[in-house]
């Protein structure tokens, strides 16, 4: 990270390419990834709820999906991109569909992963404020 004092609240990331990293780092299920695949709202939760668990944070945020150029299917074009967060027993899972190379689909991925909990904060703070 590039800010000072970072990592009073950035515990750690994992990146997490292949199935088998999937399964030993962040504890997700070899039946899960053989029934919905690596790029599936299911996974992309269990690995957002991995990374809370294994860094004992209060979020966990994760994103699966195809960049490209290759890669992609008529099910799952390139492009597509699930980001999920977890905090506390819940999760939300957000499906994207990005255009673009793989420069700009990876860009695209980590914007709307970072406004998606900054969104849930906001949503967090207002809650308490009432």
């Amino acid at each position: 990270t590039n800010v000072p004092g970072s990592s009073n609240y950035f515990m750690l990331s994992a990146v997490v390419y292949s199935n088998e990293a999937k399964k030993i780092l962040l504890d997700v299920s070899r039946e899960l990834l053989e029934k919905h695949g690596a790029v599936s709202p299911q996974v992309a939760q269990a690995m957002a709820e991995g990374v809370r668990r294994k860094s004992q944070s209060s979020y966990g945020l994760s994103i699966t999906g195809i960049a490209g150029p290759t890669g992609g299917s008529s099910d799952k074009p390139v492009g597509l991109v699930y980001i999920a967060l977890a905090w506390d027993e819940e999760s939300e899972v957000s499906k994207n569909l990005f255009l673009g190379n793989r420069e700009i689909i990876k860009f695209q991925s980590s914007q709307k992963a970072l406004d998606m909990i900054r969104r849930h904060l906001l949503k967090s703070k207002k809650r308490k404020e009432v």
